[in-house]
């Protein structure tokens, strides 16, 4: 398991992209809609880890319903692994909770899945595997 990025909500793609472009010093190198999901990605480089902008397309997705609660900020953490069929057992047998039962395609090229945060301390852990290479 490895970092594989950070998430941060942000109310408008156009001002988040520029502030972390920024910070960081370069522009985005990708931005993708995740219909399914009702967010816009922004991905930057930042050393070998990612930082993902999401921010809501419809006011009932998901990223929406966290900034109505929350606002911006800090809205997940995710770690890359091999298998994340096998993950998900795992954690279940720890007593982990998912917020869906079965993992789902997401941006980049990953299918991804989200421990739920009530058995995270609070933090919402996405696990994600890169579908985008074949063996």
């Amino acid at each position: 398991m490895r970092l594989e990025h950070i998430g941060i909500a942000v109310k408008d793609t156009t001002e988040g992209t520029a502030v972390f472009s920024k910070i960081l010093g370069h522009a985005p190198y990708k931005t993708e809609e995740v219909q399914s999901e009702g967010v816009l990605t922004t991905f930057f480089k930042a050393g070998e880890t990612k930082i993902e902008l999401l921010s809501a397309t419809h006011p009932e997705s998901p990223i929406a319903k966290f900034l109505l609660k929350k606002g911006p900020g800090l809205h997940h953490i995710a770690f890359e692994v091999n298998d994340i069929a096998a993950e998900m057992e795992r954690l279940k047998g720890e007593g982990f909770e998912f917020t869906a039962e079965a993992p789902r395609m997401g941006a980049d090229h990953k299918l991804i899945c989200f421990l739920h945060p009530k058995t995270s301390q609070g933090v919402l852990i996405e696990l994600c595997q890169d579908t985008s290479i074949t063996s």
